[in-house]
């Protein structure tokens, strides 16, 4: 089963955040409240373009008490894949659209003594998230929020309201930078950390809080990362008797779903694993842009994410 359960929504309201982020809330069109979550989950949207049904993960902001609704950010990305875009420039209030059920690969490790929450762009979204079940719970919590200057920060006036002298700014335009080893030393035994931005950046909160001393296994990250672009390839699936074309423009998941198959996903960013599949022949060199494999599964040629990685080459067969 690929993304599992899908729910009917309608746009009810859009807030253009910031000159490139826009928010909008969705109400589903059963009128049943919509199933609780976690901090740090997110939902994949169903877009229906005009040549193909785009799919896109988004973290979700928040959830109405009473369940009449979710809220997403969206980044209007310069080379948008398609995703952005549409949400962006298609999608108005009343609009109705698909979702999945939400999926936590990012929680919140509640023994934990204090939480360190440090986000990039529009990587705030699932640590705004975070925050205010921390808040709730009156847990010990600092948050840490870098951008290229104050007006592209999304949630900067909700997060100061909400959360204080919790929230620490880093703002590009006042030359102020976020000192990894001043924030991550000296932090209490038990402290996790969680961050969500760039790559960069990401990799480098990782780096400096194992250089701290911090166990592995209390550092947290989650990257939502689009299928790079490359040249067009053949794919065949050797159980189905499938056989199809990969574009350059659009990954290997996508190609298989455009073909009819239902191909399992959850991130749809090279993050959690769900999509790994077997390779028996690679006709070429497979391009491995995910998260998950370690690189001993890369060297062997035997695996491959279907949502974020493709071959360089002419034919791909899977053992599918």
């Amino acid at each position: 089963m690929s993304g599992g359960i899908e729910i009917p929504v309608r746009v009810v309201e859009i807030e253009q955040a910031t000159a490139t982020v826009k928010r909008f809330r969705f109400a589903p069109v059963s009128g049943e409240p919509l199933p609780p979550f976690s901090s740090g989950a997110h939902v994949v949207v169903l877009m229906p373009a005009a040549d193909r049904t785009i799919r896109n993960a988004y973290s979700l902001i928040d959830r109405a008490e009473d369940g009449s609704s979710y809220r997403i950010g969206v980044l209007r990305t310069p080379q948008s894949r398609g995703g952005s875009a549409f949400m962006h420039e298609q999608v108005t209030v009343g609009t109705e659209l698909k979702i999945t059920m939400p999926v936590n690969l990012f929680p919140l490790v509640h023994a934990g003594r204090k939480h360190l929450l440090i986000a990039g762009g529009i990587g705030i979204t699932p640590i705004f998230a975070m925050a205010e079940e921390l808040r709730r719970t009156d847990a010990s919590y600092e948050i840490h929020y870098a951008m290229r200057n104050t007006s592209s920060g999304a949630f900067v006036d909700e997060l100061r309201a909400r959360h204080g002298d919790k929230l620490k700014l880093y703002r590009d335009d006042f030359q102020e930078t976020l000192a990894v080893d001043a924030i991550l030393p000296n932090q209490p035994l038990g402290a996790h950390l969680y961050v969500c931005g760039p790559a960069g950046m990401i990799e480098a909160i990782l780096e400096g809080g194992r250089e701290a001393g911090w166990p592995e296994e209390n550092l947290h990250s989650e990257r939502f990362q689009a299928p790079p672009t490359g040249e067009p390839f053949s794919v065949r699936l050797a159980k189905a008797g499938i056989a199809c074309e990969v574009r350059g423009d659009q990954s290997l998941l996508e190609a298989l779903e455009q073909a009819g198959v239902d191909a399992p996903f959850l991130c749809r960013g090279g993050a959690c694993g769900q999509c790994e599949a077997a390779v028996i022949e690679a006709d070429g060199e497979l391009v491995h842009n995910d998260h998950y494999l370690t690189e001993a599964d890369r060297a062997s040629g035997a695996k491959i994410m279907l949502c974020v990685s493709r071959l360089k080459g002419r034919e791909l067969v899977l053992d599918l």
